[in-house]
């Protein structure tokens, strides 16, 4: 299951409202490709004892290598900004706190993360674990409150051919495939 984050809520909340439960699919779709590119990532790891940069420094010439870590981090980057703004603005709906306050408090918050890296893995773990919890179980309550005809979100991971045929739901399938399968997974 794909993890939440801004930009998997943006593109669902778009598909959502303008086409109902028929882009379920591309979400389902969108998740079975990540987790299969991170098992091939960490089958790399395993067998070869190597991430996927060091595969592709290993096996590519320098020019090339260089074009791919500067593309990669452009992505990063893009994808960094992305999930920064949008806990800045879920910061401003949730609580009215200015965006920019925002942006200092969600930065704040990675570091003082990454600070706790240095207590060991474990340790971030024991903290990560029930924010994941939260989440999971403010999910299945406003499921819950919400009662969705489950019929019809049964009918929606059903893939159509209305998804390639009709240019702004295609459009929109391709965000939701953008805002899951993200480089900084791999």
């Amino acid at each position: 299951v794909g993890y939440m984050d801004p930009g998997n809520w943006g593109t669902d909340l778009a598909g959502g409202s303008k086409f109902g439960f028929a882009l379920l699919s591309a979400i389902l779709i969108s998740n079975f490709m990540a987790m299969f590119l991170q098992a091939l990532c960490a089958k790399l790891g395993i067998v070869a004892g190597r991430d996927l940069a060091q595969a592709c420094r290993d096996h590519y010439s320098k020019k090339v290598g260089v074009f791919l870590w500067i593309l990669c981090e452009i992505a990063i980057a893009a994808c960094d900004l992305a999930e920064v703004l949008g806990s800045a603005i879920a910061l401003k709906l949730l609580f009215g706190i200015p965006v920019l306050m925002g942006v200092v408090i969600t930065v704040a918050d990675v570091l003082l993360i990454l600070a706790m890296q240095n207590r060991g893995f474990r340790f971030v773990e024991a903290i990560v674990i029930p924010l994941i919890a939260t989440i999971a179980a403010c999910f299945i309550y406003v499921l819950w409150f919400a009662a969705p005809p489950m019929g019809d979100v049964m009918r929606g991971f059903v893939p159509s051919t209305q998804l390639i045929r009709n240019p702004e739901m295609l459009y929109i399938a391709m965000g939701i495939l953008g805002a899951t399968v993200m480089p900084h997974n791999l």
